[in-house]
């Protein structure tokens, strides 16, 4: 029969692992939303200088 000192260090163990492999899919999370930050700023400022460069038009056929 394990030991209950055992039982409580492979408990321990596994919790540890489901930590580690809890932190490794935050920073994997992290890491993706950054990317899709960034395209929608990149996106958002190409619409802007669209919006911009429309109007700039618009006023110049006037």
């Amino acid at each position: 029969m394990a030991s209950v000192l055992g039982l409580l260090e492979a408990r321990e163990a596994d919790a540890r692992e489901r930590v580690e492999d809890l932190r490794e899919a935050a920073a994997r999370a992290a890491a993706a939303l950054e990317v899709a930050e960034i395209e929608l700023d990149r996106r958002v400022i190409a619409r802007e200088e669209l919006v911009e460069a429309l109007a700039v038009s618009a006023a110049t056929m006037r």
